[in-house]
């Protein structure tokens, strides 16, 4: 079946999509959602993602596409290799009531290079060719949803992310997640505070009313293709790459939170990215209690106050607006002026924009990536780290809960940190 793809669609694919890779074995049907899934040495995991998958609604099936991008580099070692011709093998002969289908980035002469060999590419070249298999001209969104291959999916997963799209005309949205932490090994210790880790953090930047206040998880972001198209598309970072996709997608559209289905990631310690879920599992199953650190709830505060000035439509001044810093604490202002703070105002708020326009500049500026810089910044030079739980109490504190959580020590017993987990989740979803 072939359709016309939109002109702003096909434009986008030819300018920034890789087309060095297509569809294996393609469907010729069209889709109103596609999964796109990177896999690199993931053959025992896929056939599990799978069946999660098949226990969702037959109806939104049909509409789905499954789209794994079995990739690897081309120094990639034998054993990963040897695991993607496995996945391959198994995706070519699999009969199932899903529509899938795959890339594949992993034989010879279609390894991703060396350079860009990485999640951010794999999902880059899945999303991109996602754009030429939807169904353009039925009703409702046309959905790219991001998956892993480690991960399982809550039965009720494509109803409700293809519902709230529709329902809420949601551009682009993070879906919530939860990790196993059901057992007591070395593993489930590391992934509780992990998540606790991210979910402070997100805690934190509600508390300061920052609109880059959701979590930034490959496997939980969904955008419609439009969307997908005009913030560019994907990044080919190496680690990282969900977290700058969600910042552009923030910048042009609300993100919405979908808490009402949920994505279940592997608590897997990996050597698959730099940096992430995978990798610190490992780096924290080999350190002890003084690494029960968080940021002190001071930076949010000051983050807070510093939003409040800053987005207030009347500051538009340089020299008031360091003032103002200034006075909320002075590394904040120092760290202002070493961001060039001046430039945006010189630039974008002394053109007679009208106010709209001066708000999405701000926005523009103080992004997702300065934000944590800010946070960064203040930790080094003021506010160092503190005992993780005391900085959780303290943030509760700061929310207006009541909450009270009884500990022993500074540093708890694994159940009380679950507890502490469990709370975080339920003041999250």
């Amino acid at each position: 079946m072939c359709m016309p793809i939109p002109e702003k669609i096909n434009l986008y694919l030819n300018k920034k999509a890789y087309k060095s890779w297509q569809i294996e074995g393609d469907i010729s049907k069209l889709f109103k959602n596609i999964i796109v899934v990177p896999a690199i040495a993931e053959f025992e995991n896929i056939s599990t993602l799978i069946s999660s998958l098949e226990q969702n609604d037959k109806s939104l099936l049909s509409e789905t596409l499954l789209l794994f991008v079995i990739n690897n580099s081309i120094f990639s070692s034998d054993e990963v290799k040897k695991d993607n011709l496995k996945s391959i093998g198994y995706l070519n002969n699999l009969k199932s009531e899903l529509n899938i289908s795959f890339i594949d980035a992993s034989t010879k002469g279609k390894e991703l290079e060396d350079k860009n060999a990485g999640v951010g590419l794999a999902r880059k070249i899945g999303m991109d060719i996602a754009l030429t298999k939807f169904d353009y001209e039925s009703s409702g969104k046309n959905i790219i949803i991001c998956l892993d291959a480690d991960c399982i999916v809550d039965e009720n997963y494509l109803s409700e992310i293809v519902g709230e799209f529709n329902q809420n005309d949601f551009d682009a949205a993070v879906i919530n997640y939860v990790h196993d932490i059901s057992g007591n090994d070395d593993e489930t210790k590391a992934i509780v505070f992990y998540e606790i880790f991210l979910r402070y953090y997100v805690l934190g930047l509600t508390y300061a009313k920052s609109k880059y206040n959701f979590h930034t998880i490959g496997s939980t972001t969904a955008c419609t293709a439009e969307a997908y198209i005009k913030v560019g598309g994907m990044n080919k970072r190496k680690a990282a790459e969900d977290f700058y996709f969600l910042e552009k997608l923030a910048k042009n559209y609300k993100i919405g939170k979908i808490n009402s289905t949920l994505v279940h990631p592997s608590k897997r310690s990996s050597w698959r990215v730099p940096f992430g879920t995978g990798k610190s599992v490992e780096r924290f199953t080999k350190q002890n209690d003084n690494d029960y650190l968080l940021y002190d709830p001071e930076v949010f505060v000051i983050l807070k106050s510093w939003l409040e000035v800053y987005f207030d439509k009347s500051n538009v001044d340089y020299v008031a607006l360091i003032e103002k810093a200034a006075s909320i604490h002075p590394a904040l202002a120092e760290f202002l002026k070493a961001q060039n703070l001046e430039e945006l105002t010189e630039r974008s708020f002394k053109q007679n924009l009208s106010e709209i326009e001066i708000a999405k500049q701000k926005h523009y500026w103080f992004d997702a990536f300065r934000t944590l810089k800010l946070i960064h910044y203040l930790r080094d030079t003021n506010f160092p780290n503190i005992n993780a739980f005391n900085a959780i109490d303290k943030m509760f504190e700061l929310s207006g809960s009541d909450i009270k959580i009884k500990r022993k020590s500074e540093t708890p017993d694994l159940e009380t940190q679950k507890e502490y987990l469990l709370t975080i989740r339920k003041m999250q979803s």
